[in-house]
């Protein structure tokens, strides 16, 4: 099987460059509890919404064939304690295919916030624990021509998993900041290493998987009129791999339309727009819809066509 190893280490080395043994997201915002269990989604420091389900679909590199695809179901709630401690929970499932090569995990989501009032600032920590389901299409691995096919049949594990996260924010006081948040965290959301060995009587097929390491940060500016500006940024480092530093802008309308931009030091532009439903008619919850589209500008590399993502957010305060 030295050839079929081969193969593997071509795929994990790409992988790695992209930082892509875990999915990436344009509107990473959304899918906060991913990146850092102990992080909130951005609808708390909008709209004081404790209470979120959202999903997302992905389509990366459209122009590669068997490009990665990516779809995330979520959900996490927070009980607002003032004088103390404040429970954390939620929990995702997310599914991954790139090729002949995919995974499917489910992750429960616990944690506290340490703080006086939570609408004004706190620490807080979080663990995601669960499970991960490892796929391999045998019949989609092919060697070096066309029709040159490993006799193995399709292979299905499953392994735990976990996540871990830092996070803190705070509500500023005085001068141009005055009622802005900023916020940051330190995360490890797959923290097991671990050595992916597939065995069946037609052979071995392995590789490896390694932790990530995780920061974000940000800044919610507000203006008189209730819109807002974020600025945010995304830094993701796995061993082997350069470090890669997403930053992006975001312009929330008061009419409840949002648009932003970005880029990344891989050279990938982000685009993103989206609206909201329900927060100009008096209701308590918001509805939000949103598209991402991410484009590669560097010359370095391969073309790898367009990225697009679709993400619908509901979310109340309970």
């Amino acid at each position: 099987m030295n050839r079929l190893h081969l193969f593997t280490l071509v795929v994990f080395c790409v992988q790695l460059g992209y930082s892509q043994q875990l999915p990436l997201f344009t509107q990473y915002r959304s899918n906060q509890g991913l990146i850092n269990p102990a992080s909130f989604n951005s609808d708390y420091f909008s709209d004081e919404h404790n209470l979120s389900f959202g999903a997302s679909y992905r389509n990366q590199w459209t122009g590669f064939e068997g490009n990665p695809r990516t779809q995330n179901i979520w959900g996490e709630y927070f009980q607002q304690n003032r004088g103390g401690f404040s429970l954390l929970t939620g929990g995702y499932i997310l599914n991954d295919q790139t090729g002949p090569t995919g995974f499917t995990g489910i992750q429960g989501r616990i944690g506290g916030i340490i703080a006086r009032d939570p609408r004004f600032g706190g620490i807080s920590f979080a663990l995601n624990v669960g499970a991960v389901q490892y796929r391999v299409d045998a019949n989609q691995l092919r060697l070096r021509d066309q029709g040159d096919v490993v006799g193995m049949q399709n292979l299905t594990q499953w392994y735990p998993d976990a996540g871990l996260g830092v996070y803190a924010y705070t509500m500023l006081d005085g001068g141009f900041f005055d009622n802005d948040y900023l916020y940051g965290g330190l995360s490890v959301p797959q923290l097991m290493g671990l050595d992916l060995t597939f065995e069946n009587p037609d052979g071995t097929f392995y590789t490896k998987r390694v932790p990530h390491i995780y920061a974000n940060a940000g800044l919610y500016h507000y203006f008189s009129d209730d819109s807002f500006l974020e600025t945010s940024a995304w830094v993701k480092y796995a061993i082997n791999a350069p470090v890669n530093v997403d930053v992006n802008l975001r312009y929330q309308m008061q009419s409840n339309f949002w648009g932003g931009a970005g880029l990344s030091s891989a050279g990938n532009m982000h685009l993103e727009a989206g609206f909201i439903l329900g927060a100009n008619a008096g209701f308590d919850n918001n509805l939000k819809i949103g598209y991402g589209f991410d484009y590669v500008i560097s010359s370095f590399g391969p073309f790898t066509g367009p990225s697009h993502e679709l993400n619908l957010t509901f979310s109340i305060e309970k």
